[in-house]
């Protein structure tokens, strides 16, 4: 018994069939810029006519023949056993260690916020490490020409 040989390709073929293989999970999105119209077209013809390619109808994608002439394993398609294994892992990794923000520094800016007496900029700046012009800013209301931002900086005002 004699291995298949492999099919002889043409370096736009070699080209084609490789970016696409490398790049693009098999699908051909790349033509070099020296292939274009009838050319293309009967480059692409061929390829077909050796079951290099398939179509879905709507694109080209290398066939199986055709990594084989390139001498590259096809890659094998997602499982749902793999599918689901990647999904597992991802909730249990989720599950050990949740996400909090308890101990963060937006955390400690609402803590201070929510306290009876409030918080100063200098507060907020020694907890939190912050200058004065970024606290400013993340503190202060960003509804500027809201009518209900108004009345109630009127009414902060007036306190």
């Amino acid at each position: 018994m004699t291995a298949p040989a492999t099919a002889q390709l043409s370096a736009s073929q070699q080209q084609i069939l490789n970016h696409a293989a490398v790049n693009t999970d098999g699908k051909l999105v790349w033509f070099p810029e020296t292939l274009k119209g009838g050319a293309r077209k009967k480059v692409l013809d061929s390829l077909f006519n050796r079951a290099l390619i398939t179509t879905d109808g709507t694109y080209w994608f290398v066939a199986a023949e055709g990594y084989e002439a390139l001498g590259m394993p096809r890659r094998a398609p997602i499982t749902l056993a793999a599918l689901d294994a990647v999904i597992e892992s991802a909730e249990a990794s989720l599950a050990a260690k949740p996400r909090t923000r308890d101990n963060s520094k937006q955390a400690q800016v609402i803590a201070m916020l929510k306290r009876a007496e409030g918080a100063t900029i200098t507060q907020i700046c020694e907890a939190t490490g912050w200058q004065s012009h970024y606290a400013d800013v993340l503190v202060m209301p960003t509804c500027v020409g809201n009518p209900a931002c108004v009345a109630e900086r009127v009414a902060m005002k007036s306190a």
